[in-house]
């Protein structure tokens, strides 16, 4: 499946209605600290076409990159990634944390 991009509060929230499970990136196109990252996560995602796997670039997308920390009620970091289940968010991971061994540890579906 890959990663599809959001890139409104709109198409995330039809997301988050219709989809389960997911996984969620919040993706800095200036740092490289979440080049690396989101390249985990893109690794992750080829591997696992089970999981529906999301993006945002947030210097495309603050609105929404907002809307979901103000919705969520965790801080906006970048790269973020935050697993989310029936709507919420069971599981997040920022910086150097997001890993393709941290993301198979803790998100990965047997």
């Amino acid at each position: 499946m890959g990663m599809e991009k959001l890139e409104t509060v709109e198409q995330f929230e039809r997301v988050k209605k219709e989809t389960n499970r997911f996984l969620f990136v919040k993706h800095s196109l200036t740092c490289p600290i979440s080049r690396a990252a989101f390249g985990e996560c893109e690794k992750f995602a080829a591997d696992h076409p089970e999981l529906a796997v999301y993006c945002l670039y947030v210097q495309e997308a603050r609105p929404l990159s907002n809307y979901i920390a103000e919705t969520t009620g965790g801080k906006h970091e970048s790269p973020q990634a935050l697993l989310f289940e029936n709507g919420k968010v069971v599981w997040h991971a920022s910086h150097w944390a997001i890993t393709y061994d941290a993301l198979r540890t803790n998100i990965a579906t047997a």
